[in-house]
């Protein structure tokens, strides 16, 4: 049997050495010849060649050319610099080292470097951008398309939504080319747009995209919030930059971007031109922004809320808390009542509820609707003017 068993191991160990011998040396064996390829037969003497198919025109071929060149004269650089005042090493605070140093300034100061984008918006030199873009800037220098560079005023800015404007004086007998704006909710999702901006100050530069959502809120970036979603690429830099049409008609100012990076993934958000426009004339008229207050926290009604305060559903916005002596308190609203209307106009959610009452005339009274326990009633308010942000 042990005999048997050797004989049957050697002829496996042979045959495994015959086929990789044979792997081995296949590629070494001669081959018959290829056969020469076909050569193309030659043209006959009245043969031509077919024409030349006509350029496609841009628009046709998917190109965005005529809306770039629409808009891009009219989007600006936008360069601010900013004096801060830091504090000394406190090293300095120790004898030791005073008696070396001497005595120094408790605070030294520094130039802080900024940049951004605007959009011409009147040929005689008014800007629109992000409030973030100017606020607390020193100096403003703005860069045309055409490479002229003008020192900016600040008109006005609205921190609550993040938009500015400044303007230059162009020369004598000269016009700045302005943006065209496009209407108001013209847009849709699935728009093609362009983003045309300074991104990390390499200069002008366009970007496309889609509008990806309409009405985006509840962000935490402003403290009112109708965003428009747009997938072009938006970094830094662009912030302040026109959001184009695919006819080059301004339909949003780029204003943030989700980032995890610090540069852009697909996700940016724009000021939609209505509400930016609107902004824009009564920063130009009277060099702030007026809305409505009525002096109230509200919070989200969750469906857990919603039965714990017994309510049928999580329609309007629960008022968690009301300011001594403000026009609520002075109305008779408490903590705990559901706002579900404003002058006529149903409440969705908390972010709509600010808009509503921001959206009164300060001064006037105005009708709200309230729950309370089982019990709807309606409550008229005077409207005050909106406090301006604490430390803006």
């Amino acid at each position: 049997m042990h005999r048997l068993w050797l004989i049957f191991a050697q002829a496996v160990t042979i045959s495994v050495a015959g086929l990789f011998a044979f792997h081995a040396l296949q590629p070494l064996w001669p081959t018959a010849p290829h056969a020469p390829a076909a050569r193309p037969a030659p043209l006959a003497q009245d043969a031509t060649l077919p024409p030349l198919a006509p350029a496609a025109d841009d628009s046709a071929s998917g190109g965005h050319r005529h809306a770039a060149q629409q808009a891009m004269p009219s989007v600006v650089h936008i360069y601010t610099s900013q004096e801060v005042r830091t504090p000394r090493n406190p090293l300095l605070d120790d004898p030791f080292f005073r008696h070396f140093f001497g005595d120094r300034e408790q605070m030294r100061t520094q130039r802080r470097q900024g940049l951004g984008s605007g959009v011409i918006v009147s040929s005689d030199g008014y800007i629109l951008t992000n409030n973030h873009v100017i606020a607390d800037a020193d100096d403003i220098e703005v860069s045309t398309q055409d490479g002229h560079k003008y020192k900016a005023r600040i008109v006005g800015g609205d921190p609550d939504s993040d938009l500015a404007v400044v303007r230059i004086d162009p020369a004598a007998g000269s016009q700045l080319p302005s943006v065209v704006f496009a209407p108001a909710e013209s847009l849709r999702i699935g728009d093609v747009v362009l983003a045309i901006g300074n991104p990390f100050g390499v200069g002008q530069t366009v970007t496309h995209g889609i509008v990806s959502a309409l009405g985006r809120s509840h962000l935490g970036i402003n403290t009112f919030e109708n965003f428009i979603q747009t997938d072009a690429a938006i970094n830094p830099g662009n912030s302040g930059g026109a959001l184009v049409d695919a006819r080059g008609h301004l339909v949003g100012i780029n204003t943030a971007i989700y980032s995890q990076s610090g540069g852009s993934m697909g996700i940016g958000f724009a000021i939609p031109v209505s509400l930016a426009k609107t902004i824009m004339e009564q920063i130009i008229q009277t060099g702030t922004v007026t809305r409505g207050w009525i002096g109230v926290e509200v919070q989200e009604i969750t469906a857990e809320l919603a039965e714990s305060f017994h309510l049928p559903d999580t329609r309007g916005a629960l008022i968690a808390g009301v300011m001594r002596g403000g026009p609520a308190d002075l109305a008779g609203i408490r903590p705990g009542d559901v706002l579900l209307a404003v002058a006529g106009v149903r409440i969705t959610d908390s972010q709509n509820m600010l808009e509503q009452v921001a959206r009164q005339t300060p001064g006037e009274k105005t009708v709200l609707q309230i729950r309370r326990g089982n019990q709807e009633a309606t409550v008229e308010v005077s409207i005050a003017r909106r406090p301006r942000p604490r430390g803006r």
